[in-house]
């Protein structure tokens, strides 16, 4: 069972900067497919970033590439998303979710491709 943890959420002005991790149980990131996904109110859940297993390569929603940047530190089970230049759309609850199903650029943005979610923590971009 893969358990993930999400941190680091909070209140930030315009153009500030945050780093969201998440815990997962051991191994989570070697043998999953991880992303991050946001939810603001009233909208749907969407697609931020995603990283495969293998490491080789990442994909980004193309409202955040540039500005966001995923990465793992798999000796200590944790996935973060650093979010620079943040911008009042930007608000939202934050999940982690993992899945066993191969991804590639399309696929990583489906949320149904994803097993197992995280509870979410929350971004507040002030203007």
């Amino acid at each position: 069972q893969v358990q993930l943890v999400e941190s680091g959420g909070g209140l930030v002005q315009t153009g500030g900067s945050l780093r969201l991790s998440c815990a997962a149980s051991e191994r989570t990131f070697s043998n999953y497919n991880t992303a991050w996904f946001r939810q603001a109110p009233g909208k749907e859940r969407e697609f931020v970033a995603a990283i495969p297993r293998s490491g080789t390569s990442t994909y980004y929603a193309p409202s955040v590439k540039g500005r966001f940047t995923i990465s793992r530190d798999i000796p200590k089970n944790t996935m973060y998303l650093q979010m620079n230049s943040l911008k009042p759309e930007d608000t939202a609850l934050y999940y982690c979710a993992a899945t066993a199903m191969n991804l590639n650029p399309v696929t990583a943005t489906w949320r149904a491709r994803y097993d197992y979610w995280g509870q979410g923590t929350q971004v507040t971009v002030s203007s």
